[in-house]
Parts: structure tokens; sequence; C-alpha cells
């Protein structure tokens, strides 16, 4: 079959040897705030992915939402980066930066006690973030932004062109833009996030905008063929909700088609009991969006072959079985049985719950 999770694929100028993707997933490891040696062995552990995205990065510090996360602002964090990319590239994977800006979705212990941003002045209720408190992590509340002032939102712009271009300093092939999950792009996107009365609130149109405008940034810095979009229909994470997420998010895909870019990456609901993504949506986004559409959340290799089949996505990517299989895409290939990882371990501390995974052993 053509369209087999283990055939190749091509992304922009990049032949991916297989369409199983390692998504973003934060794993806060990086004390300093940039990545280190031991992230490095963990991303080259998964290096057989068709594509690794790598965990959310920040691109300033009024960007971090949680306790030692990277960033990619700095030139020690370019240098932090390279030592993974490097890793990978070793390994033959590829590999792409999530820039990521959480807007509201933090607190001042985390942003050097700086007052968040987001597109509105509107805190995000009942969401908790995860601080250091004196080398002691603990999750507190969210507090209220200040409004985003056109200033601002031309300054932040800005952050998102240079850590593009840090991106691909640090060696990584691509970025990929978190628009997803509640974060900054999504609090413009989502209408109940969004009470602004400019040109960046109220209708459809104008709610994408601000997407729109950090794309233009990120081809500019880039070129298109290495910039993809993550987006967030119908989680409602952190408090962001829209009134008619079908509509808007067909309407972000047209937009996003029209500016050339290499993919669209949907985070679909994945927690338990959860209802599935509307076929109707899946329908109408191939037909908005012609290039590689990625689809993530609760997979199987069975479930995620049959989204090949149909034409609604190009590549699928598997979170959390990349956690405690470092060797997923040959355990799925010859039917391994997987690993569980332990929750324990996800975010914070060392090499136990990150490295320590051993590959699939008869």
């Amino acid at each position: 079959m053509k369209n087999d999770l283990f055939s190749s694929i091509q992304l922009g100028d990049l032949t991916l040897n297989n369409r199983i993707v390692m998504p973003p997933m934060t794993r806060s490891r990086a004390k300093d705030g940039c990545a280190n040696a031991m992230m490095a062995e963990y991303y080259a552990q998964r290096a057989e992915a068709g594509l690794i995205i790598a965990e959310g990065t920040q691109i300033s510090q009024l960007g971090q939402g949680y306790a030692w996360t990277p960033g990619i602002y700095t030139p020690e964090h370019i240098q932090g980066w390279k030592l993974v990319t490097d890793a990978v590239h070793a390994k033959g994977g590829k590999i792409f930066a999530q820039l990521w800006h959480v807007g509201r979705v933090t607190h001042p212990s985390n942003t050097g006690g700086v007052q968040p941003i987001s597109s509105s002045a509107i805190a995000a209720k009942n969401v908790k973030v995860f601080i250091d408190e004196a080398n002691q992590p603990n999750f507190v509340d969210t507090v209220e932004p200040r409004a985003m002032s056109k200033e601002d939102i031309e300054h932040v712009k800005s952050e998102y062109y240079q850590a593009a271009l840090n991106a691909l300093e640090a060696g990584f092939d691509g970025v990929e833009l978190h628009a997803a999950n509640g974060y900054l792009v999504n609090q413009f996107i989502d209408s109940d996030a969004n009470n602004r009365t400019d040109e960046y609130g109220g209708s459809t149109e104008n709610r994408l905008r601000f997407l729109g405008e950090v794309v233009e940034q990120l081809v500019d810095a880039v070129g298109k063929e290495r910039v993809g979009v993550r987006l967030a229909p119908f989680t409602c994470l952190n408090g962001t909700v829209d009134s008619d997420p079908e509509h808007t998010y067909v309407e972000a895909a047209k937009l996003l088609n029209k500016q050339g870019i290499a993919y669209i990456h949907i985070a679909e609901v994945d927690w338990d009991d959860a209802p599935d993504t509307p076929e109707s949506f899946k329908q109408n986004l191939r037909k908005a969006f012609d290039q590689c559409i990625i689809l993530a959340g609760k997979y199987s290799p069975e479930k995620a072959q049959q989204a090949l089949k149909l034409g609604y996505a190009d590549m699928i990517a598997f979170g959390r079985p990349f956690v405690a299989n470092p060797d997923l895409v040959t355990r799925i290939k010859h039917q391994y049985p997987l690993a569980e990882h332990n929750p324990e371990t996800l975010f914070g501390g060392a090499e136990q719950g990150l490295t320590d995974y051993p590959a699939y052993s008869e």
C-alpha cells in the first residue's frame, strides 16, 4: 500500500523514512532552560520516527508556562539544542522545533515576575501550571493576563521570527508553530478566549489574523517548506473554547493552505471516553489543505492505517507510546508488545523515566 505507515513521504524538501511522527511532549528536564545531553540521548533513541517534533520550546521568558522547559532565545539555548539535533541526525532522523508562547497559561514565577499577556484580559479558569519553588515542584493557579497592545503583537511576532532563525542555527530541519492546546495563538483563535474589538477579534477572519501573521514571520525566516502548524480544534485544553470549531478550523486550514506551509498537525481529543473527531471535519480539512496532514490522538496502528487509507492523514503521531517505547517504529512494524510508561516520571527528574526505557527484546 502506497500510504502504508512504513512508506516514505516527501515533506517539503525532506524525504522521511516512514509516516510515524513523534509529537511534542513536555518533559521538563531542562533545569537551566537549556536542552542538554540527557535530552539528546532521549531523542536519539527515538530517531527511527519518520519525523520528531521536539517538545515545546519557549520563544521568550514571558512565553514560558512551566518550570524546567527549554527555551530557544539565547545563544546558550541554541548550543543546547545543537546537542539534540546532532544526536538525532547522527541516527538518520529528522527533527523540527516546536515554537511555543503560552500566553496566559503561566504564572509570574515562570515569567520573571512579569504579568502574562494574552489576546484579552481573561484568566484561564481552573488551570494550574508547574512552577519551581526553591527547587521543589509545585502546581499553582494561573493569573489574569494583560491584553496585548498592537506593540505587543508586533514584538511577539518578531520573537517568533528570531526563534525560527535560532532553530535553524541549532540544526533543526524546520519549525512547528504551537497554535493548539490553549496557548497564545489559540487564545486569539478561539472565540471564548478573545473579546477584542479591533482587527484581531470578533469575526473568524479577525481571530485568525494573528495566526496568519505569525506564520508569515516563520515563512519569511525559514521558508514555507520548513514550517508546520499544530492546531487543536476540539480539545478545549487550558480553558480555550470556540463556539463553532469546525467552521473556525476549516477556515484556518484554508488560510494556511494559501501560505503553502509543509503541514498541519491536528491534536485530537485523546482522553478516555472522549468523542471522536467528526468525520465531516476530517473530510473538510482534507479538502481545505493540500499539503501533509498529521493526525494525533488515541491512534492504534490499525486506526492509523485506516486514516491513511481514507486520505484523512498523510502521517500519524503517536504520543505517549513513544515515552516508554524508544523503538516504537520497530515494535509497530513487527507487532511486538508495547511497554507502558510510568506517569510519575513524566515531568521533571533526570534519566529515570526518560532514557532508561529499553528497546524490545525477545
